[in-house]
């Protein structure tokens, strides 16, 4: 057993070093799917119905009114998804060493504190309910884009190679040599990433794909066929494999002066879009891939996004570059409005306000969104 030096957070539970018993941690194994994995906690929390959960909830201080509506919620959406909205709600406490002593960070040396179980006075179950909607609400808006950016930029790169032969997507020539370089197991991303699209063309139900089948048996479909078949990863994933010239030329059908931040913005939107797809909590969060921003003065409409690094690490950033694809692809699109209109709506109960999620102040105003 190993025991901790100071308080820190696992799970739901914030351990207090006035509790030394809550600071034993015991390193545990277990095996998934054939493959040892060791653990440094045991987990020990009891099942809990969905009655028991309400309770737990109540005694920690949410406030429900209505505890049949409540129930039906948890019962629907899930305890787990629904923390996720309900954790800014929680209590807050400094940490301290065994002395009483507050804990610095380490870099900034700044104050640290960890998160409670209780919530803060006044926090309500409907309140919480009302931003998982405002957060559903956002994905399917940001799933809106996604789709028009997707299919524009599958459409622009057959376009592109297209001209150059039917199966250009599958000649190493045509592309980076770092996607196409095979290492010593025969294997290199491209070939990886043939083998995700022939798998799909192979499970397709979609009518082209079997009347091709039908028509043209053994052969894959060409390039202009086979976007159809392209997700936002395999797009991503290809547009980063193409070659320098070809990201060049699409970068600039967008008015992106650099290509590496086109793979970056489209590396940034796949992130996002997995997160909508699966139904997660977008609202207060920062994707995994972060864009690269643009240098001062070089795209004018985002010179705002330019130095503020917490608007780059924020659904903001996300948001941004597509109403920016946007003006490209559907100059006419009414997209940014309804965004607009929308994050009006963000619950006055919400502990994480727009600045938070990375919103300019007086963003609706900037001439991006105009």
């Amino acid at each position: 057993m190993k025991r901790l030096t100071h308080g820190c957070m696992i799970g739901d539970n914030v351990l207090n070093t006035a509790d030394p018993s809550s600071l034993i941690c015991v390193r545990v194994g277990f095996h998934f799917m054939g493959t040892l994995f060791v653990s440094k906690y045991a987990y020990k929390k009891p099942y809990l119905p969905v009655a028991d959960q309400l309770s737990l909830l109540m005694s920690r201080g949410m406030e429900v009114t209505d505890l049949k509506a409540a129930s039906a919620c948890l019962e629907r959406i899930g305890y787990y998804r629904l923390s996720g909205y309900w954790y800014p709600f929680r209590e807050s406490a400094l940490l301290t060493d065994g002395t009483g002593t507050p804990l610095l960070h380490p870099s900034t040396k700044k104050r640290q504190y960890g998160v409670k179980n209780n919530f803060r006075v006044g926090t309500t179950f409907s309140a919480v309910m009302d931003l998982y909607v405002f957060d559903k609400r956002l994905r399917m808006i940001f799933l809106d884009a996604i789709e028009r950016i997707e299919v524009g930029l599958r459409v622009d790169i057959a376009l592109l190679l297209g001209a150059r032969g039917a199966l250009v997507h599958r000649d190493p020539s045509q592309l980076h040599g770092n996607f196409t370089r095979v290492n010593a197991n025969g294997q290199s991303d491209h070939l990886r990433w043939l083998d995700n699209l022939d798998q799909k063309f192979r499970r397709s139900k979609e009518e082209f794909v079997k009347h091709f089948k039908n028509k043209y048996p053994n052969q894959a479909p060409p390039v202009w066929i086979a976007i159809e078949l392209w997700d936002f990863g395999l797009l991503s994933i290809f547009l980063g494999g193409l070659k320098h010239g070809d990201r060049v030329h699409l970068a600039g059908k967008y008015l992106i002066p650099r290509e590496n931040l086109l793979t970056s913005w489209v590396r940034n939107i796949n992130n996002v879009r997995n997160i909508c797809a699966h139904h997660s909590r977008l609202w207060n969060r920062s994707p995994a891939d972060q864009i690269s921003p643009p240098k001062q003065g070089e795209i004018a409409l985002l010179d705002h996004l330019a130095s503020d690094s917490v608007a780059q690490s924020r659904v903001y950033a996300t948001a941004a570059v597509m109403q920016f694809f946007l003006r490209t692809i559907n100059p006419s699109s009414q997209w940014s409005t309804r965004l607009k209109q929308h994050m009006r709506n963000l619950p006055s109960a919400a502990p994480i306000g727009l600045s938070q999620l990375g919103f300019p102040v007086n963003w609706e105003t900037l001439p991006l969104w105009n």
